[in-house]
């Protein structure tokens, strides 16, 4: 039996294109099990285009039915929508709205609020914690539960780096082992999502040439900036408005500087080592998640770091005193995020779309 998954998602600056990149990650996944979807998506200028059928991101398919909610995150499903199952992939999503798509069965990916009341499923990739043991099982409300499982309501709830969603082609690119760091880090992409919002494409090219004008780092770097870069360029760095498959590319490069977001995510799976900036107060609980346990290196939220301390920070971790960490950090990395994350939210959704 086929079952029809609804994939609810938002584009807007501040969120970028990573909602709809981990939508079509889960799409592929559904196909594959036989299954059907339909993203729904509001925001601005570009969710008008998917809207529309233009494949902006140009990396999988978009499904063959989509729904254009218009501007408001908020907007209503709307009662005249097929399936079985919802999954809000927003950022931030209202109990109201959440209700409102009933009975349809409902799955969250993250929440800080309490719209997951109103929900039957929760992933929580990174807010409850990405490492969680195995053992022991515990049983509740007559429910056998591993560490990272819990019961809260009527929603089950999934904690965990095990549900942290890598783009399709990053299984296929993935190195047998993990690639050695070189002594220097010399080729960096940098990167800041498909809108970069707050300017970070521009201070991190300014520290970057400081950094190279003061003979501290020598290198070449390559810069997506949608908004483009004011000054000179510096000898070995190159400005792109974007790129298409940028995951492709990523093990091109020593090294990634980026926020968090599904390129974050890829290169961790492909074993290059990451600094990030969080763009927001959220994007830093995950990336400190993530530094935690090794996986990358945070320089905490981008718009208000100060960049004399991020130049200190980075001569000394592209440099050779920096090659143990950032080889430790491709060994965490792979570790963590093996690349089959959607495989499994696809595989709880189904389970939940057959009750």
């Amino acid at each position: 039996m086929t079952h029809r998954l609804i994939l609810r998602i938002h584009i807007d600056p501040t969120l970028g294109l990573g909602h709809l990149a981990r939508a079509l990650a889960i799409h592929e996944e559904w196909k594959a099990l036989g299954g059907q979807v339909t993203l729904a998506v509001s925001g601005d200028e570009r969710a008008r285009q998917v809207g529309r059928g233009i494949n902006i991101l140009q990396t999988s398919a978009l499904p063959t039915q989509i729904i254009d909610l218009g501007e408001d995150s908020l907007a209503p499903l709307g009662k005249g929508i097929q399936g079985e199952v919802v999954l809000f992939d927003q950022w931030t999503s209202s109990r109201e709205q959440i209700k409102e798509a009933a009975p349809l069965k409902i799955a969250l990916m993250e929440d800080d609020g309490d719209a997951y009341e109103e929900s039957d499923l929760l992933f929580q990739p990174y807010l409850e914690g990405i490492v969680w043991p195995d053992h022991p099982i515990r049983m509740k409300e007559g429910v056998k539960l591993k560490p990272h499982e819990d019961i809260r309501g009527k929603c089950h709830v999934l904690c965990g780096a095990s549900y942290i969603v890598a783009s399709p082609i990053v299984r296929t690119l993935r190195p047998k082992r993990q690639p050695d760091q070189p002594l220097n880090a010399q080729k960096i992409l940098v990167t800041f999502g498909g809108s970069d919002a707050s300017g970070l494409a521009q201070k991190a090219f300014n520290i970057l040439k400081n950094l190279q004008q003061e003979g501290r780092w020598r290198g070449s770097a390559v810069i997506l900036a949608p908004q483009g870069i004011q000054g000179d360029l510096f000898p070995g760095s190159t400005v792109h408005a974007s790129v298409t498959q940028l995951s492709e590319k990523i093990p091109q490069y020593d090294v990634l500087w980026c926020a968090g977001g599904v390129t974050l995510i890829d290169a961790l799976c492909l074993g290059v080592p990451v600094v990030a900036w969080g763009q927001n107060e959220r994007q830093v609980q995950g990336l400190t998640e993530l530094g935690q346990h090794g996986a990358c290196f945070g320089l905490g939220e981008g718009p208000s770091a100060d960049s004399r301390t991020v130049e200190d920070a980075l001569e000394h971790w592209l440099g050779p005193e920096g090659q143990e960490s950032r080889q430790e950090q491709v060994v965490a990395g792979m570790g963590l995020i093996d690349g089959l994350g959607a495989t499994r939210v696809a595989k709880e959704l189904w389970k939940l779309a057959e009750k």
